[in-house]
């Protein structure tokens, strides 16, 4: 069970950090919105990456990381692996925040092809967007850090060990 939710939780992290690197490569490929249909197709395509891939790699990231911690009594008390539980939770948090903005520009760019909204309404690219996901991606490479270096950082004192 320990080396399923290992290679799991694993995957997962492959699979998101590689995702948001994707995603920060089509952000910086994306044309203004100026050029509407090639802007509304890497916008379509950030989005099918984002529902696609970036989500359901933090979920297998995300709960079999939390499983190992609750099945694994060695890592009850030890410090790393409650920083990494927050931090990915924390990790989660920011990337649907992260998402939600990719998803309401593809839809509203695809609406602008269709004819349905002006186009000078599309926001384009943003350095927030950008910068959340540099962010997601830095905590993520700290969370694998944590992972293999496993630091001796705080550990919890058990209650027999308190009196």
């Amino acid at each position: 069970m320990r080396r399923l939710l290992k290679f799991l939780h694993e995957m997962g992290a492959i699979g998101f950090m590689g995702s948001l690197a994707a995603l920060l490569v089509m952000a910086r490929l994306t044309p203004p919105p100026s050029a509407l249909s090639r802007y509304a197709l890497m916008r379509g395509a950030m989005d099918e990456t984002a529902v696609w891939v970036v989500f359901p790699s933090l979920i297998l990231t995300l709960i079999p990381g939390l499983l190992a911690i609750a099945v694994t009594r060695a890592f009850h008390d030890a410090g790393w692996a409650w920083i990494k539980a927050a931090t990915g939770i924390l990790i989660f948090a920011g990337g649907l925040h992260a998402l939600a903005p990719i998803q309401d520009e593809a839809r509203l760019s695809a609406e602008a092809l269709a004819g349905r909204l002006d186009p000078a309404t599309l926001a384009g690219v943003s350095g927030g967007e950008i910068g959340t996901l540099w962010l997601l991606l830095a905590v993520s490479t700290a969370n694998v850090v944590l992972g293999v270096w496993r630091p001796r950082l705080i550990r919890r004192l058990r209650p027999e060990a308190a009196e």
